[in-house]
């Protein structure tokens, strides 16, 4: 497996674009996005469990029933939810793509991603269309742009791998650094793949991987009503067709979790106003379901992210979530260690303090990237979480984000 470039035009058969239509006021900005496959693809989805649930989200369920799409369209700047209309105009944009493609609109996706209960016209879109498709190509960052909200960057990436001796890729874009904490999916993430799969099995292999990938993510306690991550594997890179369990798919297991993991730490880091990225890593939990209940805790606890943002070994914050966190541990045999690129340091062993350096504590902890390291001696079950630290900014971000 190795790391290219490309995002989701990395992969066989597949273009992308993204322009700015006029949904935003900001000319600026992009707003509007489209992926294309060559051929219909096998297409796998998950999405929010929010009971609200944006408009796009219940016509892509429909669309995606058989299996199977061909396009994604999504706009940013407004999330098309609690709309009267809105049904009409997730339809209307993947009629809009039939209209200038020739993908039947059934085959598309559509997503998107802003502010909730704001009236959405589709006149921007269908005045962005032309542009959109003669834009198409094999550079995924205008496309990556278009579906940010608050992000400061776009998030792509992007992997070459063989299966049964063929060149396989496979490559991601995604934006979401607010209203994260997940379940099942946890922001927009759209992953292109050439792999021949079916869509049973790439159903499986996404439903499997979201529990250790995209469900370990939080920034602050919210879950959006747009969430949707949506995969499709349009089968020209010429591999066996994948349609059972084996050393095929495990292998794309593989590289799919590289995918996803490598994203959450991305959104984690860009979370709104964040400063540092928090890992907390559990081993030896009882098994692996008490193993994330506490990473999930500690990286969702909002004295933790404080204490994490000023820089404070304060860690009987860790020890009160592992706490609360409804996992089943034996409190008296838990080993904490903060790490960084600055080194790591031991600050409680056996479920009690110890002497440490608050100055080598410090500039441990003044890196952007930290891992809080949780060793319980329980078991062998074990899970990664990934949040951010909580800023002033984000307080400033959420205080006038619709005006």
């Amino acid at each position: 497996m190795k790391e290219i470039k490309g995002g989701v035009c990395a992969a066989k058969g597949f273009t992308a674009s993204g322009v700015h239509c006029g949904i935003r006021k900001n000319k600026i900005k992009k707003d509007l996005a489209l992926i294309v496959s060559e051929v219909k693809a096998a297409a796998a989805c998950v999405y929010t469990k929010n009971l609200v649930k944006g408009a796009p989200i219940l016509v892509t369920q429909k669309h995606v029933a058989d299996g199977y799409a061909q396009a994604i369209i999504v706009n940013s700047g407004n999330a098309n939810t609690c709309n009267a209309n809105g049904i009409e105009i997730a339809e209307g944009m993947a009629n809009l793509v039939e209209q200038h493609t020739g993908i039947a609109a059934t085959d598309v996706v559509v997503a998107s991603t802003g502010v909730i209960g704001q009236k959405l016209s589709l006149e921007p879109i269908e005045n962005g269309m032309s542009d959109l498709v003669k834009n198409l190509g094999k550079n995924s960052t205008d496309a990556a742009q278009a579906i940010m909200t608050t992000d400061t960057v776009e998030k792509q990436i992007a992997y070459s791998f063989t299966l049964g001796g063929k060149t396989c890729h496979i490559g991601a874009i995604c934006k979401g650094v607010g209203m994260l904490c997940p379940n099942m999916a946890t922001m927009l993430m759209f992953i292109c793949s050439d792999v021949n799969i079916s869509p049973e099995m790439l159903q499986k292999a996404l439903r499997l991987d979201v529990e250790d990938s995209l469900n370990m993510v939080s920034v602050d306690g919210d879950t959006s009503t747009n969430d949707t991550m949506c995969i499709l594997a349009n089968g020209l890179a010429g591999n066996e067709r994948i349609e059972s369990d084996g050393a095929a798919f495990k292998r794309f297991q593989k590289v799919l979790h590289a995918v996803t993991t490598s994203m959450c730490r991305k959104i984690a880091k860009d979370g709104e106003g964040a400063t540092k990225l928090i890992e907390c890593k559990v081993t030896g939990a009882k098994s692996k379901k008490n193993a994330k209940k506490i990473a999930k805790a500690v990286v969702c606890s909002d004295l933790l992210k404080a204490a994490m943002f000023g820089a404070d070994a304060n860690w009987g914050r860790v020890l009160c979530a592992i706490g609360y966190s409804g996992a089943e541990v034996d409190v008296n045999n838990v080993e904490l260690t903060f790490q960084s690129r600055a080194g790591e340091i031991l600050v409680c062993e056996k479920g009690m303090g110890v002497d440490f350096s608050e100055e080598k504590a410090k500039e441990v902890l003044s890196e952007d990237e930290i891992v809080i390291d949780i060793r319980l001696g329980d078991g062998f079950g074990k899970a990664t979480a990934w949040g951010c630290d909580l800023t002033y900014d984000y307080v400033k971000i959420n205080g006038d984000y619709r005006t």
